[in-house]
């Protein structure tokens, strides 16, 4: 008991003589932890408390046997199990649908031959032999608590004498393959027949409830003439389902045949995967496309799935050994080909956590192009940089220049002004482009005399006039006024005479 109560002493255990006590009755939460100890005593001498014992009950308590039911018709045995505390009032077990129940049956002979089968609680047994004697226990199991409870005491039942109904289908089988799921059966008699397929969701087999009025018709497979039935559209990647058929002849009688379990992702078998082959440069890239069809898709990625890849030279001068690979995308890639050479691929897919594998895809093949001797490559490359290389510096390098010419022009100008005009104004020149405003000039001409013996003649010889400033600014004139040169020498002339 708890110590913050204190030590209680348990109903129905005390003064016992035996070495044994129910104490169920004082247990009121299975989780909690729980503290009990024991003494002895005998007339009037007591014995020191034992060492406490610590125990949580739903721990340390075992499943107990679960309950059995037969019946034997029509040359099956129908099994029908009820859970441990199915009876009691106070449960430790609440959820039944937890437990999981393992029959073992075998022929009552002198040489049994044991065998199990994992059970639904309502489930069927058939393959037996008729009119025969077998006997049945079943145990209960928590698999998540990795708990294996007691077997069930032995039950014995004899089978009937099977009776051969013509009308009832036969040998149902179910295939599957990229989750389309197709149900079929023979036809023991080969006459017309009309065919109805139900399901049941399989949940409904746990429930320990009646569930003969929950079977469902599956659509388009309603009273059809085939041997076939495609079931796909009531499958989804979650759950398993229970098939049966019925048939019917024309008098309106009816036989239901077996029931046919279906776990989708289990049963269901993976396609070979789609491939196709591109080259780029020295690389062969492998496009795997998934099995199945779009839609299937999402259901598909459940598996996950992945790829294993085959390639190989195919050369008919010599055998290559086959290459692998394995890849989780649904892209490759396959590097150092060699030159004019025939490549094959082919691919399988394959599911680690389902232990399921597909066939190999089709084999598909390339062709890589004529190779390149590596000397030319390299210097192709080389070319090819050194191009680049030009493009881009060529443009930078006269840009650069020409920034740096107008500023040396502007800031550092070559030609300086003459020194006879540095000061001119006291004002410097701040620049080499401002003109300078034309000062005026005199007119002077040279006047030279020669006399010649013979007549006493003088010629006169005007030379050119010249234009001088007070301070020569290195700029020479001929073009002064025309008019002007004339008038002086005239008046010149006339004075003289």
């Amino acid at each position: 008991e708890l110590e913050a109560v204190g030590w209680q002493e348990l109903p129905g255990c005390q003064a016992v003589t035996g070495t044994e006590c129910d104490f169920s009755s004082a247990i009121t939460e299975y989780e909690d932890v729980h503290d009990v100890r024991v003494r002895a005593q005998a007339g009037q001498l007591v014995s020191p408390w034992s060492e406490t014992l610590q125990m949580v009950p739903y721990d340390e308590a075992e499943i107990g046997p679960p309950g059995l039911e037969l019946q034997s018709t029509e040359g099956v045995i129908k099994v029908k199990v009820s859970p441990p505390e199915a009876n009691q009032k106070k449960k430790m077990w609440v959820d039944y649908s937890t437990f999981k129940y393992n029959l073992v049956f075998w022929e009552n002979s002198s040489h049994p031959q044991l065998q199990s089968k994992n059970i639904l609680s309502d489930d069927t047994i058939d393959g037996l032999a008729p009119d025969t004697t077998y006997c049945f226990k079943v145990q209960a199991s928590l698999l998540v608590e990795a708990k294996q409870g007691w077997f069930s005491p032995i039950s014995c039942v004899r089978t009937a004498q099977k009776v051969n109904d013509l009308l009832c289908a036969t040998n149902l089988s179910v295939l599957a393959l990229n989750m389309k799921f197709h149900l079929l059966w023979n036809n023991q008699d080969k006459q017309q027949r009309s065919y109805s397929v139900q399901y049941l969701f399989g949940y409904l087999k746990e429930l320990n409830d009646d569930y003969s009025d929950r079977w469902l018709s599956v659509p388009s497979c309603e009273n059809i003439t085939s041997t076939f039935c495609d079931f796909s559209s009531i499958i989804t990647s979650t759950g398993f389902y229970y098939l049966r058929l019925q048939a019917r002849d024309g008098h309106n009688k009816s036989c239901l045949s077996r029931e046919v379990k279906v776990d989708p992702l289990v049963t269901n078998g993976i396609g070979p995967p789609g491939v196709r082959l591109e080259l780029s440069d020295t690389l062969l890239h492998i496009l795997i496309s998934p099995p199945g069809e779009a839609e299937d898709e999402l259901i598909l990625n459940r598996y996950n799935l992945s790829y294993r890849i085959l390639y190989w030279k195919n050369s008919s001068d010599k055998e290559e050994e086959l290459k692998q690979k394995e890849v989780k995308q649904t892209m490759a890639t396959v590097a150092d080909l060699s030159p004019s050479t025939l490549y094959c691929v082919k691919v399988q897919a394959f599911s680690k956590p389902f232990n399921k594998s597909s066939a190999y895809s089709q084999q598909e093949c390339i062709q890589t192009p004529a190779g390149t001797p590596l000397p030319l490559i390299i210097f192709g490359i080389f070319v090819g940089a050194l191009l680049v290389v030009l493009l881009v510096a060529a443009p930078l390098v006269f840009v650069l220049y020409q920034a740096y010419s107008k500023i040396k022009y502007v800031f550092f100008p070559s030609c300086q002004p003459p020194l006879n005009i540095e000061g001119f104004g006291a004002q410097p020149f701040s620049s080499p482009y401002l003109c300078t405003a034309e000062e005026p000039v005199e007119n002077c001409c040279v006047i030279e005399s020669m006399i010649t013996e013979e007549g006493n003649q003088i010629d006169f010889t005007d030379y050119k006039h010249s234009k001088q400033s007070s301070r020569d600014s290195g700029n020479y004139s001929n073009d002064d006024n025309a008019s002007g040169s004339k008038g002086s020498k005239e008046t010149l002339e006339k004075e003289i005479v």
